[in-house]
């Protein structure tokens, strides 16, 4: 039985030069970076070596650069770290199609804090209405925190516009690109955000290490509060393996951005026509012109999105029903529901996000495998004949 993995945006490989870079900072170079003998200064040295890598990634300066332990931290220190040090009280404005990581995190700080909460829908291909949110920065000062692409249905939403209307009402912008670095180019030279946040686990690092990109003049209160660590906005001794892994995985997004964004759609769509042709009522979920090179998320209407990923699983194909931090909710997805998908459909909508790894031969297996778990599904299924 082959192995495919299909999985990515709910986490990657790590890619072996990654673990190769992190593995003297296990044996050799185990010093404190804030120590001021030789040992610490060694590990500084790479600490500033990764940050450089990070920031040159995304466009921006070492100094924006804060290490954090994943995504979530990242978008929570964003989101509570900007109302905090706002002078005045701010609107929260976001997506009903966010990952749960800005959305309960968005929902949480305007109920503890009183601010007003502002949702924007999404048409029926996962894009806003950029009218409303034009509408909703009108009401009064805000932040704003939209993300770059969708980790369901690999939505990239307007960004470079959306920073610009923001900015244009006096608004402050933090985005949530964790699925969207080192897949898509990101220059954050050419583009208004204030902040942005990012996981390593996403693009081939190891799980446990983000960071957070704070436009230099923006004002955030820390989440931990301790030592003089990341210039005193997050306090900790720093988890230095996972630290330079996280550069080193940037230094290869950068080198392999071009070639994956020519050979990685080849297979998404290879993958995606074999399905559409060989399977019966089937359909792709989202706007396919402006999405994530690696992602298609499909609804096999009729059929439980739960028992596919059962059926793919033991013939070893590792695929996603919605997020991996929504897996085990019998609901269906919340960015399905915010986008008007049927029911029938939304309950079997299945994720294919691929990688730099993925082969043909991979994608071949699924789509000769796919058809036949279809049809013995539908034929078990009570809508089927309805």
């Amino acid at each position: 039985m082959k192995n495919v993995y299909l999985d990515n945006n709910a986490t990657t490989m790590v890619a072996p030069e990654v673990i190769q870079a992190m593995q003297p900072f296990f044996e050799a170079f185990w010093g404190n970076p804030s120590s001021m003998h030789a040992f610490g200064g060694e590990v500084r040295r790479h600490i500033d070596t990764a940050r450089a890598a990070v920031a040159d990634l995304l466009g921006a300066e070492p100094g924006e650069i804060i290490f954090t332990g994943c995504g979530t931290e990242s978008d929570n220190m964003a989101i509570h770290g900007a109302l905090e040090a706002a002078d005045r009280p701010l609107n929260i404005i976001t997506s009903r199609v966010e990952h749960l990581a800005v959305l309960s995190t968005c929902r949480h700080a305007a109920e503890t804090r009183g601010c007003r909460l502002i949702e924007l829908g999404v048409d029926g291909a996962g894009q806003l209405d950029l009218a409303e949110l034009r509408k909703a920065l009108a009401e009064g000062p805000a932040l704003v925190s939209l993300m770059w692409a969708n980790n369901e249905t690999g939505v990239v939403f307007p960004i470079e516009e959306i920073a610009a209307i923001v900015k244009q009402a006096g608004g402050l912008f933090h985005t949530d690109a964790v699925q969207a670095v080192g897949k898509v180019p990101i220059d954050l030279r050419n583009v208004p955000v204030d902040m942005l946040s990012l996981s390593g686990h996403k693009l081939h690092a190891a799980k446990g290490i983000g960071a957070l990109y704070v436009r230099k003049g923006t004002r955030i209160v820390p989440l931990l509060h301790g030592g003089h660590q990341e210039e005193g906005k997050r306090a900790g001794t720093e988890n230095v393996p996972y630290i330079v892994g996280l550069g080193r995985a940037c230094e290869l997004s950068a080198a392999h951005m071009a070639e994956e964004a020519e050979a990685v759609p080849k297979l998404r769509d290879r993958l995606e026509q074999g399905l559409l042709a060989s399977c019966p009522d089937v359909y792709v979920n989202g706007d396919r012109n402006n999405r994530l090179p690696n992602t298609t998320n499909v609804s096999f209407e009729f059929i439980e999105g739960e028992a596919i990923l059962y059926d793919l699983n033991d013939l070893g194909i590792a695929a996603s029903s919605g997020s991996a931090c929504t897996s085990g909710s019998l609901e269906p997805s919340h960015v399905l529901r915010a986008m008007g998908v049927p029911f029938t459909r939304a309950h079997g909508s299945v994720r294919f996000s691929l990688s730099r790894y993925t082969t043909a031969e991979e994608v071949d297996y699924v789509i000769e495998r796919m058809p036949g778990i279809a049809r013995r599904l539908r034929a078990l299924s009570p809508f089927a004949s309805t």
